[in-house]
């Protein structure tokens, strides 16, 4: 009979006892229970517990919070020590500990575990996170099931942060619910402000389960502190209506005060004013305050650029001076309350320009993010790029960066002004995944991106996303958060790694065809960056039309071989499959579309997109926990189709 004995007594220990016991089941079925016991002086066994409680050195981590080191020194017989650096890295190690032994986690839910039958095996393995910071943050459309899920799936792959943007997540929710772009297929299932804030709660209670680090907040400061709710996120709305007194905090743009093009939530406040940053500070400590359990407060500016306060005071400093300003009196404040809560700002749209005046009083309490919004996602950071040197702040007229390398040199003129760690925001499970459908390339981008960032001394990566980015499967996001902890994995191992636990041993014919398809949908070109005549759109290009039309007789002959396959002895390759069947169809129809965009058809473009799109939602139920129509929508409908209008006269 195995035993579990807990060394140390933390609920994130017992929960990782509880996981042990589960999978070691699964994996042995017939091997009887599982005894877990709670003995600090166990001397046989499974023993968990913090490595500190077992005499290891931790001395290679800089902040035992922070830090993950991994220990495990178990024997075939189930009799040795799994231990972490911290309770988190504890359960972090457990599920290292199964991933020896042959356990995947594909993608989040219980259809996407690859557990063997097998007997366990000895394991000698050591490792601290080459990245300190390891984590995604809700985006895109949400529902409550699969966020549980995607909270549970984050330390099975050796993440250790989930973070929720806004105070209350309501918009993401609505973009589900209301089932945005699948109207003809799903009802509208409207919710209230309370129901996602009860959900946001819910979550808090699961990432705290699982000792993750928590995050929190973001957008909304700007508004929120001044009693104007942003929680529709950038829905117009009229300012008609707000007192003169309300008025006088927002930023004096375009000749008035009032919301930034109608929206709040992109609406600055006019930060040389005194009484306007003691309401935001008030409202960052008081909600600091009552939210003892938020690991990290992230303390953004607006969602916009180009919109900050031109009135006199403001224009005596850079939008960043007056931010450090902001920030050390919120410092000031925390520590008159005596709370310790770390408060993230952000290196984002105009605040990327370092400031030029103003330091941090406390640079322990901070730490700053790089949100590299508006690069390229064609090429990986370079970190021995050549440096193209800082542009100067020039208020209400900034010329954001395309590349990653240039966002970087701000990040670092920023850490070495206001001697911060860095780590960055990054947006590759936002709308930039679904411009290479394939997944293979951008895998690879994403993997040099986090080891070129960790040359550069970036101290790890939050990826702003959909939590549903596993279409047509999770390899994208093995190889992110795989690359995060160890930054020395190659990119090979990994692919044949995930496709032959996902998809059985003839997994090769399905990288093969991956690779195939991978050609025929250009990346660079569907990024908008191959037009031959940007005055026809950014997506002009006729030579582009008979690589779209080869999609279709490509998945043609492939299909067979999917459909041969749909049912598999594991469970979670079955699934891989059958979401792999629907994927084949979604390239036909976006090729469909993509053969008269490249000719410059654009409404017929558009119209043979939005009737295959909508038609498609029939499926959505059935691919849900991998697939997200309303974030594809936002990537594809939106950015593609509807915004890019131009087209050859006439037609």
């Amino acid at each position: 009979m195995y035993k579990i004995y807990k060394i140390t007594s933390n609920p994130t220990v017992d929960f990782a006892a509880e996981e042990l016991k589960k999978y070691l089941r699964m994996m042995m079925p017939r091997c009887g229970e599982i005894v877990i016991e709670r003995n600090a002086e166990a001397k046989s066994c499974f023993r968990l517990g913090l490595m500190a409680d077992f005499g290891l050195d931790v001395s290679e981590a800089g902040d035992l919070d922070l830090d993950d080191i991994v220990h495990i020194d178990v024997d075939g017989n189930g009799d040795g020590i799994i231990a972490g650096s911290n309770p988190r890295s504890v359960l972090l190690a457990v599920y290292r500990y199964l991933t020896i032994n042959g356990c995947r986690w594909l993608f989040p839910g219980i259809d996407g575990e690859y557990i063997p039958i097998k007997e366990i095996e000895a394991v000698s393995y050591h490792k601290m996170a080459d990245c300190r910071y390891r984590g995604q943050c809700n985006e895109g459309a949400e529902f409550q099931p699969n966020m549980m899920e995607a909270i549970d799936f984050t330390p099975k792959i050796g993440m250790n942060i989930f973070m929720q943007e806004f105070e209350n997540p309501k918009v993401y929710y609505d973009s589900y619910y209301n089932h945005k772009y699948n109207d003809k297929y799903r009802e509208p299932e409207p919710i209230n402000p309370d129901i996602t804030l009860q959900w946001k709660r819910q979550c808090e209670a699961e990432i705290a389960k699982r000792g993750l680090q928590y995050h929190d907040m973001g957008h909304g400061w700007t508004v929120d502190s001044f009693g104007i709710d942003s929680r529709d996120g950038w829905v117009r709305k009229d300012d008609s209506e707000l007192d003169d007194q309300t008025k006088s905090y927002l930023a004096f743009v375009e000749g008035k005060r009032g919301f930034y093009h109608g929206i709040p939530i992109n609406t600055n406040f006019c930060m040389s004013n005194p009484k306007a940053r003691k309401k935001v500070v008030d409202h960052v400590c008081d909600y600091a305050d009552k939210a003892r359990n938020v690991d990290y407060l992230h303390v953004w500016l607006s969602d916009d650029y180009n919109n900050q306060c031109e009135c006199e005071e403001c224009q005596k400093m850079t939008a960043s001076d007056w931010y450090v300003v902001l920030m050390n009196e919120i410092d000031e404040e925390l520590t008159r309350r005596a709370l310790k809560t770390r408060i993230v700002f952000i290196c984002y749209y105009d605040t990327i320009f370092p400031p030029e005046f103003v330091k941090l009083n406390d640079p322990k309490r901070f730490t700053l993010l790089l949100a590299a919004i508006t690069r390229k996602y064609t090429a990986s950071h370079d970190p021995n790029s050549e440096k193209v040197g800082l542009k100067p702040f020039v208020r209400n007229n900034v010329a954001m960066p395309t590349s990653v390398d240039e966002y970087v040199e701000y990040a670092n003129a920023w850490r070495d002004w206001c001697s911060v760690s860095v780590m960055v925001y990054e947006y590759h499970f936002w709308v930039n995944q679904y411009y290479e459908p394939t997944g293979l390339k951008f895998a690879k981008i994403i993997h040099d991106d986090i080891r070129g960032y960790r040359k550069s001394n970036m101290d790890g990566t939050i990826e702003d996303g959909s939590q549903r980015s596993f279409f047509p499967n999770g390899f994208n996001y093995y190889v992110y958060a795989s690359t995060l902890f160890d930054t020395s994995v190659d990119f090979e191992e990994l692919k044949h790694d995930y496709y032959s636990h996902a998809y059985g041993e003839d997994y090769p014919e399905v990288i093969s065809f991956m690779e195939k398809l991978g050609e025929l949908f250009d990346h660079k070109y569907l990024t908008g960056q191959s037009s031959i005549d940007k005055a026809m759109g950014k997506y002009y290009n006729p030579a582009m039309a008979d690589k779209f039309r080869a999609v279709k007789p490509l998945t043609e002959e492939f299909a067979p071989f999917v459909e041969a396959h749909k049912n598999m002895p594991m469970r979670a390759q079955t699934v891989s499959y059958r979401v792999l069947r629907r994927f084949l169809e979604f390239c036909v129809g976006f090729s469909d579309a993509m053969i008269l965009k490249s000719l410059g058809l654009g409404d017929e473009a558009k119209k043979t997109f939005d009737d295959f799109f909508l038609e498609f939602g029939k499926y959505e139920l059935e691919i849900e926990r991998c697939y997200d129509q309303a974030n594809i929508g936002n990537a594809l409908k939106k950015r593609i189709f509807d915004k890019d209008k131009s087209g050859i006269p006439g037609l």
